[in-house]
């Protein structure tokens, strides 16, 4: 386990597992996020994005966090590793709910000066609230990493899916062993 992509839906802890995953394996983390969200929550435009993801996971160890479908075959053909975040939607949800509130009550910064706006909460537009968005990709998110991991493109590659908290640990102190 050197080169890991951690896939989940969002609030599933992507970004906590690859911050633990990467200081395990002393490699750089790379938040896809944070590449594709520029000020003002514009996002980069593909050949853009994915060039910068190139770059990102050129190294031999690195561990890189985010679901953009859109530049996978960037990441997973130069991955050996793909950690799955499939909890519980009743648990994501509250996750999510519980960090949205605090980076909108605190106006923490998440990336390029971009925060989180608590109206976005009431809007009906999963695109605009992160609490829908979650709840309609949690099946289909399941569905897809399940389909990719017996997937023959993929064969090359280790599939470790987390359904709880402490199953992910578990695939971060395996790292540790094996890293």
């Amino acid at each position: 386990m050197r080169r890991v992509s951690v896939v989940g839906v969002s609030g599933s802890g992507k970004t906590t597992v690859a911050r633990a995953l990467a200081a395990r394996l002393g490699a750089p983390h790379v938040e896809l996020d944070a590449i594709f969200h520029q000020p003002g929550w514009v996002g980069l435009d593909d050949t853009e994005f994915a060039r910068r993801v190139e770059a990102a996971t050129i190294g031999d160890c690195w561990v890189v966090d985010g679901n953009y479908s859109r530049i996978r075959q960037i990441v997973w053909s130069r991955a050996d590793t793909v950690v799955v975040l499939d909890l519980p939607r009743w648990r994501v949800m509250s996750q999510l709910l519980v960090r949205t509130v605090r980076r909108g009550w605190t106006g923490a910064e998440l990336w390029n000066g971009n925060r989180e706006n608590l109206r976005n909460l009431i809007r009906g537009d999963p695109e605009q609230n992160i609490l829908l968005w979650s709840w309609t990709n949690h099946a289909k998110n399941r569905k897809r990493y399940r389909a990719a991991a017996t997937d023959p493109r993929w064969s090359g590659l280790t599939f470790l899916t987390a359904r709880s908290r402490r199953a992910a640990q578990g695939v971060i102190e395996q790292a540790s062993d094996s890293g």
